[in-house]
């Protein structure tokens, strides 16, 4: 992914990717608890539409579904997903606000903490999406954290 770049929206709790020149994303939707189902089906769904095989789109969903988890009980409670289909990758973006008391998108600034990273033992998640995954980025600060996970696409001839 050498030469990807992504602009930070302010207004976008841990500064959410805007891929530079973007295109608009392949799925966008925010997530909490009782909507992580539709969010495993929707990214299964638009895996495979990407090219990606039954079981390759299955490490997505795993991953996704791992990073959503730690932005669940880590984060505020919820987050917002998006995925992008770019120029041989699937790019894949987790954000949450920081839990409670740190500054989140929506502007409240409840204390100067800084949001905890995601712990990288406890369940092992973020292990487990290191190793299905072809890239992971995982930032944290002040106003949540954000994760981007990439997949390599098949030739388009593969399609």
């Amino acid at each position: 992914m050498t030469g990807d770049t992504f602009a930070t929206d302010p207004d976008g709790g841990a500064g959410r990717a805007v891929q530079a020149g973007a295109r608009k994303p392949l799925l966008d939707q925010d997530f909490n608890s009782g909507t992580l189902y539709a969010l495993r089906d929707a990214v299964q769904a638009h895996a495979g539409q990407a090219g990606l095989s039954e079981v390759r789109a299955g490490d997505v969903v795993l991953a996704i579904h791992e990073l959503a988890a730690n932005a669940i009980a880590h984060g505020a409670g919820h987050g917002h997903f998006r995925m992008w289909d770019l120029a041989g990758a699937l790019s894949c973006e987790v954000v949450d606000d920081g839990p409670p008391g740190t500054t989140g998108s929506s502007g409240t600034d409840c204390s100067p903490a800084v949001a905890a990273p995601w712990p990288a033992a406890a369940g092992h998640g973020l292990w487990l999406v290191r190793q299905v995954a072809d890239q992971l980025d995982v930032r944290s600060g002040s106003r949540g954290t954000r994760a981007v996970v990439t997949f390599a696409l098949p030739p388009p001839a593969d399609h």
